[in-house]
């Protein structure tokens, strides 16, 4: 995971909201980065630290909501703070069913959008580690043979040794060398660590 202080970035077309906005969240103790548009924002995002997005509904160009779309389009998982003073039910229930943590109608209060700060970095930072740990599973995974992959399978979906023994036509002993190896390589110490493992990798159960 990479490191960093956790970011806040603001997106509003407004430069007195832009101001008064980066003074309240830096008195916070977090750092920000304005921008005045989605298209700037998208620009020069390149955030490799735990981060949020506090964004505007309703600006020129693309709006809030677009960039919304956009970011999920590319697989960009960014807590999103939406922050209106024209918003409408409707645009709220898009926001929130497409994964906005939050969605404020101004005007309002310092301590409302703090804590939702704190909320969004937080499920970014949660965020990042479960994606650091799926990138070393996927690693680990891809040291395994063919053979350890079908063991593995096998163990994870809830079969004993001896079943997986019989389901491969080899022996009992063969299987706890293959399963202790799987172990070993996946840096398991049980074998429910294997099944949530598994989970995670969403390998396929054996048919």
């Amino acid at each position: 995971m990479t490191g960093g202080n956790p970011m806040v970035c603001v997106v509003d077309d407004d430069p007195s909201v832009r101001n008064a906005l980066d003074r309240l969240v830096r008195s916070a103790g977090h750092e920000v980065r304005v921008f005045s548009s989605a298209l700037e924002f998208l620009t020069n995002r390149g955030l490799e630290t735990p981060a949020c997005l506090v964004l505007d509904i309703n600006m020129p160009g693309l709006n809030g909501l677009e960039l919304q779309d956009h970011l999920a389009d590319k697989e960009i998982s960014l807590p999103i703070i939406f922050i209106t003073g024209y918003g409408t039910v409707p645009d709220s229930v898009k926001a929130m069913k497409s994964g906005a943590v939050d969605f404020l109608q101004k005007p309002f209060s310092d301590e409302e959008l703090l804590d939702a700060i704190s909320r969004a970095l937080e499920a970014d930072r949660r965020s990042r580690q479960d994606q650091e740990q799926l990138k070393q599973l996927r690693e680990r995974l891809e040291t395994l043979t063919p053979r350890e992959r079908e063991v593995f399978r096998l163990v994870a979906s809830g079969m004993l040794n001896k079943q997986t023994a019989f389901q491969l036509g080899t022996t009992e002993k063969t299987v706890k060398v293959h399963r202790a190896r799987i172990m070993a390589k996946m840096g398991a110490q049980s074998v429910a660590d294997l099944v949530r493992f598994a989970d995670k990798l969403r390998l396929a159960p054996p048919p």
